[in-house]
């Protein structure tokens, strides 16, 4: 995936690692053709984005993005502002014009116009909110409340999962990495509250400082529903927290998929965690015979039952209240609101401000109908044009790798043809789904706001559910598309690029190949090199977890990947803190497989024809294209947030980290040994 957007959900999230494309054999021998080339758009390089008083040699993300930066300074809510974000911006504007539009239209009852007008004015009606309150989750704090055994403690926990809030770990349905045709269930460590375990157990000033920042917030919760002790509330919850942050594995361990697959079955559950109506839980989830279930994180589930057995009951019962509180707070009154935004958004991400409530409610309106409204953003705003032009870079970039591969002097014969294989097999998915998926059975109103979200909660769980034990659907997309961004998917070993990504600056009808191949090209090529990461190498080319590599192929890939890892833990993010090079490997492993196949497919294309636009060279236009994508502000709270729970580095290092490891920005910009941007040789990751 590109890039993280917030929020995602967490089942979606787990699909969201890796990349695809066309047939290859036979069109391995023919050049690449170019792309048709209108009116160029010089704005696509625009002098004004670029801080010449930098020396690209010294700090090139500084020198590409210099003058954008300093006129984009950073909105009071937001925590980041780049590239991304301004053109995430433009979609929410044309995904409100849709909205505005259809509050003046006359719908039948249960069309997806009606639901996704009806979901959007629930949650504009602040009026209405505020007098609700917290009404909508009293049926599950009172229900809370009144438990007196641990059977009713089990039953609780399954209501919730029914529901769509997830206490203590996740459950859905995904394919199996074994037989990438099936779906089947699987469970995943969760429960806490803050974003990641480190946050509970490091002990250096900042930690502490969100710890105290959280246990206010946990106590203001309690306190907003009117509990008696707050206080006493707030220590049981991270009592609870605390002890799962403890067995929870790391976000590096978490990256492996050979670790974390751990196949296992109902009655297995029953016998090694007795503690818990595993047959009574599957069966509320529409799972009567759940069949193979894959247990990511044994050791977890192991204490969840421990912990069924130890644990007082008040003290589940102040942990569930608040997991029921906190998955509700951004559809209730303002008081819950603002408790939620005052940690998440200020303590967190350092944002001094809220969005406006219009983009709050269209964010979760577009989330939970994603394909209701996905489907009328298609209609409105994306030119059939942009998919073809589209697939045929993607079929370029394609040759690009297969030409590449082919030319490793440090991979094995036997080894390249099932990487050609793998390749040539990959799907490419553009713009939107062929089959749009049915919101029938959804029930939303123009009432209540969060009783419209629990509503969409359950139906999507039922969706989710109702996919396990049967064969994969592979025209389904884990995207909606007017998000702003991509994702390679290994199991199904597939690249998929929704509509909102392909404008201005990742993708310009109008503008020269160098700048299309140094944006969107190299997020083609940053797709497809995840199939071929420290990940997604783990995958065949029909997405099952199979060792296709010989050993001394895995050996040498892995010598070359850690000199990325040694090179990104070099990098300061924040006064002493350091880059994660092992929790980034995978997406700086893309970053530089991206530049390299994209901008073999630009030499390809220009066919030796390299005039310069507005004093640069096609291979600058190239590089300054892909450093404008990254360009951002970003507070310190956010840049220490990402650095803990991102899989992908900061915008800075996405630029200045991969182009030193490639000869070919040397020579562009006429890098010499001494500069800043100079990597001596044998530092140098060189891979796909």
């Amino acid at each position: 995936m590109l890039f993280i957007p917030l929020p995602v959900s967490k089942s979606n999230a787990m699909k969201m690692n890796i990349i695809v494309p066309v047939a290859l054999g036979a069109v391995l021998s023919f050049g690449l053709l170019r792309c048709t080339t209108m009116n160029t758009q010089n704005k696509a390089i625009d002098p004004a984005n670029l801080d010449q008083t930098v020396s690209p040699k010294a700090d090139f993300y500084q020198y590409g993005n210099g003058g954008w930066m300093n006129n984009n300074p950073l909105p009071d809510d937001r925590s980041r502002y780049g590239s991304f974000d301004e053109l995430a911006d433009k979609g929410d504007e044309q995904v409100k014009q849709i909205f505005e539009e259809l509050e003046n239209q006359n719908f039948a009852p249960g069309t997806n116009g009606k639901k996704i007008a009806d979901f959007y004015a629930s949650g504009m009606n602040q009026e209405s909110v505020n007098k609700q309150n917290f009404d909508g989750i009293k049926v599950y704090l009172n229900a809370i409340e009144k438990m007196k055994t641990g059977e009713d403690l089990q039953i609780m926990i399954t209501r919730l999962f029914h529901d769509g809030i997830n206490p203590v770990f996740y459950l859905y349905g995904d394919a199996d990495s074994r037989n990438s045709e099936m779906v089947v269930a699987h469970f995943h460590q969760g429960g806490l509250g803050m974003p990641d375990r480190d946050y509970y157990l490091n002990e250096d000033d900042r930690s502490k400082a969100v710890r105290k920042a959280y246990t206010d917030y946990v106590t203001t919760c309690f306190e907003l529903i009117g509990a008696e002790d707050s206080g006493q509330e707030m220590k049981n919850v991270i009592a609870v927290e605390s002890r799962l942050a403890k067995i929870s594995r790391s976000r590096e361990d978490l990256r492996d998929p050979e670790a974390n697959y751990n196949p296992t079955s109902v009655e297995y559950l029953s016998n090694e965690y007795p503690n818990f109506n595993w047959d009574l839980f599957f069966a509320r989830l529409y799972l009567e015979e759940p069949g193979k279930i894959i247990n990511g994180q044994p050791e977890f589930m192991a204490e969840f039952n421990e912990m069924l057995s130890d644990t007082d009951l008040e003290v589940w019962k102040s942990y569930l209240t608040f997991r029921v509180i906190n998955s509700s707070a951004s559809y209730l009154s303002d008081p819950f609101v603002q408790a939620r935004f005052d940690f998440y958004g200020k303590t967190l991400q350092g944002q001094p401000e809220m969005l406006p409530r219009w983009k709050r409610v269209l964010n979760t309106t577009s989330s939970y109908l994603d394909e209701a409204v996905g489907q009328l953003y298609v209609e409105k705003f994306f030119p059939p044009e942009a998919k073809e032009r589209m697939v045929e870079l993607t079929g370029n970039l394609k040759k690009a790798f297969a030409i590449r591969i082919e030319n490793l002097d440090w991979m094995e014969d036997v080894t390249k043809e099932k990487a050609l294989a793998k390749l040539e097999a990959m799907r490419v998915k553009v713009g939107y789904p062929d089959k749009w998926r049915s919101y029938d059975e959804l029930d939303i109103s123009a009432g209540s706001y969060i009783e419209n979200v629990i509503a969409a909660r359950r139906f999507d769980v039922k969706y989710q559910m109702n996919k396990i034990n049967k064969p994969v659907d592979m025209e389904e997309w884990h995207m909606p598309p007017q998000m702003v961004n991509a994702y390679y998917s290994p199991n199904g070993n597939e690249i998929v690029f929704p509509a909102a990504i392909l404008q201005p600056p990742f993708f310009f009808m109008d503008a020269d190949d160098a700048v299309n191949y140094g944006a969107i090209g190299v997020v083609i090529g940053h797709e497809m090199t995840h199939g071929f990461d420290d990940q997604g190498r783990k995958y065949d080319l029909d997405g099952n977890l199979n060792d296709w590599w010989s050993k001394t192929d895995s050996e040498n890939f892995e010598k070359r990947t850690q000199k990325l890892v040694d090179q990104f833990n070099e990098f300061v993010v924040l006064d002493t803190i350091h880059a994660n090079g092992k929790l980034t490997l995978g997406e700086n492993i893309a970053d530089l497989g991206g530049l390299n196949i994209s901008y073999q497919a630009l030499q390809l294309a220009l066919g030796g024809n390299e005039k310069p636009i507005e004093g640069f060279t096609p291979e600058q236009r190239f590089f300054l294209a892909y450093a404008h994508v990254w360009g951002q502000n970003i507070r310190d709270e956010e840049i220490l947030r990402r650095t803990k729970v991102d899989v992908h580095s900061l915008g800075e290092f996405r630029v200045n980290g991969p182009l030193p490891n490639m000869p070919e920005f040397y020579k562009a910009f006429d890098v010499q040994e001494g500069d800043a941007m100079y990597l001596a040789d044998e530092n140098r990751a060189v891979i796909w």
